[in-house]
């Protein structure tokens, strides 16, 4: 990695991480701490029950609708279309020879998450077994009582949707949230590694966030911090991009990088992924309204900043370049839908607009700033979704109407409203965002330790070269001769 030194004649910060890394990573792979790495592993499951305390709701009975689950379903649908998506859209950025490897990073996980969901994830996230703000039970492995016999009971008190199509429906999300960090690694990292880190984080940090957001946990609106997040911004993109950094930061740049150039191989792809993408958030926020009759709200205000933001980036690009490009518009787009993600439901047309305009914005300055300090997060994991999903988060909390925050539904963060207004809420946000932030990154940290010391995260600088399509599928998507 080539370092531009400071005016001093000393090492770039950058440097000195990269000299720190090195030798971390030499370090995991002696035999005493991979026996410490197996400990912390089991020890963490542990541990995580013991954390105490959840609130409830009190809300009314109501029957399961049809009309309403099939919403749910409909969006479950739409958001498993969203990583095939994702696939596409990041395969067209990568080079030739890591085009299947990549797309397979997140297909993949429609086979791993999609089974470590009903065994395990769901039950972690939403059971109420162990009374944690922090993690969910061990009563709904395997989905055990969700819904009743048939599954079609409704979810709970409040709720008209049946059971079994909301634990499908989370399981979308579950899927798409540690896909959403290969951005980052892409072109270097062992298939191998992916595999246990992907499972490790989705146990023991996506299922943590999702109990602590979604499943009346310390952060959400029937916890401590009261915290609002519509569809995913902090659970899904925060998480996602904070894990993102962290592993970039960790495994280190591709080989040669940055002075061998890697321009997008299929630009196509990358229109033909952010399309499905911003058709498959229309599941993603759209049928996180929960009621049939009103997710068109939350379907305008996603599509609203979404156009805002496209237009944005290629604006900002046009004015700087001279040509806006289709990879600004399609990543200025998919920074839009990040940013509203958390707003989807909580603001009228005007605020999703601002929204987009400074989610893309702040995008693309994150974008520039990475490539300025020669930061390898290879597809901008970061920069779209670390970086939106935080401006999205905080703009939630000055934004939000209080009108559109029910206090049947948000007590806490309702009440956070009437009692301190925007102002209040948004210090809220500050914390959700700041223990994000911390949990995410330092829980990523030791799963990447722990992978590296038991599976090694690299592959050879050889394979490296040769491409991850033949070394770790045994693939080519083209002729190795048009490399």
């Amino acid at each position: 990695m080539a370092h531009v030194p400071l005016a001093g004649g000393g090492p770039t910060p950058l440097a000195v991480f990269d000299r720190f890394r090195t030798k971390a990573l030499a370090r995991v792979q002696e035999p005493e701490l991979k026996r410490y790495a197996v400990m912390l592993l089991a020890a963490g499951a542990g541990l995580l029950p013991l954390m105490a305390g959840s609130a409830k709701a009190a809300l009314a009975k109501v029957p399961t609708d049809g009309a309403d689950t099939l919403l749910m379903l409909m969006g479950s649908a739409l958001v498993l279309l969203m990583t095939p998506g994702l696939a596409f859209f990041y395969g067209g950025f990568t080079r030739a020879k890591n085009v299947l490897n990549t797309m397979m990073m997140s297909f993949f996980l429609m086979g791993l998450i999609g089974v470590v969901w009903v065994v395990l994830g769901y039950s972690l996230s939403f059971d109420t077994g162990f009374g944690s703000p922090f993690i969910g039970g061990l009563g709904q492995m395997w989905l055990n009582g969700v819904g009743g016999e048939l599954g079609d009971a409704p979810l709970a008190d409040g709720f008209a949707i049946s059971a079994s199509s909301f634990a499908l429906f989370q399981g979308m999300f579950a899927i798409i949230t540690p896909a959403l960090i290969s951005g980052a690694l892409v072109e270097r990292i062992n298939f191998k590694a992916w595999f246990w880190f992907s499972l490790l984080w989705s146990i023991f940090i996506y299922c943590p966030m999702c109990k602590m957001v979604w499943g009346g946990g310390y952060i959400g609106p029937f916890g401590e911090i009261g915290a609002i997040d519509f569809a995913g911004g902090t659970v899904v993109h925060i998480a996602a991009g904070v894990a993102a950094l962290v592993a970039t930061a960790i495994v280190g740049p591709r080989t040669n990088f940055p002075d061998s150039k890697r321009p997008p191989h299929n630009v196509p792809f990358i229109l033909l992924g952010a399309g499905l993408l911003w058709f498959g958030w229309f599941g993603f926020n759209g049928a996180s309204y929960f009621a049939a009759k009103g997710a068109g709200f939350s379907f305008l205000t996603t599509t609203l900043s979404a156009s805002a933001a496209m237009l944005t980036w290629c604006l900002i690009e046009w004015f700087r370049d001279g040509k806006p490009t289709a990879v600004g518009a399609a990543t200025g787009a998919v920074a839009g839908l990040v940013g509203i993600t958390p707003a989807a439901g909580f603001v009228y047309m005007p605020q999703a607009l601002i929204i987009g305009i400074a989610t893309s914005a702040a995008c693309y300055i994150a974008v520039q700033v990475k490539a300025a300090i020669k930061f390898d997060d290879s597809l901008d994991a970061y920069a779209v979704h670390g970086v939106g999903g935080t401006v999205g988060a905080l703009l939630t909390g000055l934004l939000a109407v209080p009108a559109l925050v029910p206090a049947d539904y948000f007590p806490k963060s309702a009440e956070i409203l009437a009692n301190g207004g925007n102002a209040a809420l948004f210090v809220a946000h500050i914390k959700a965002v700041l223990i994000s932030y911390g949990f995410v990154g330092i829980g990523t940290a030791i799963i990447l330790w722990i992978v590296g010391a038991v599976v090694g995260l690299r592959v050879t600088p050889s394979e490296e070269e040769r491409g991850l399509d033949f070394v770790a599928h045994g693939e080519e998507a083209y002729d190795p001769m048009t490399y």
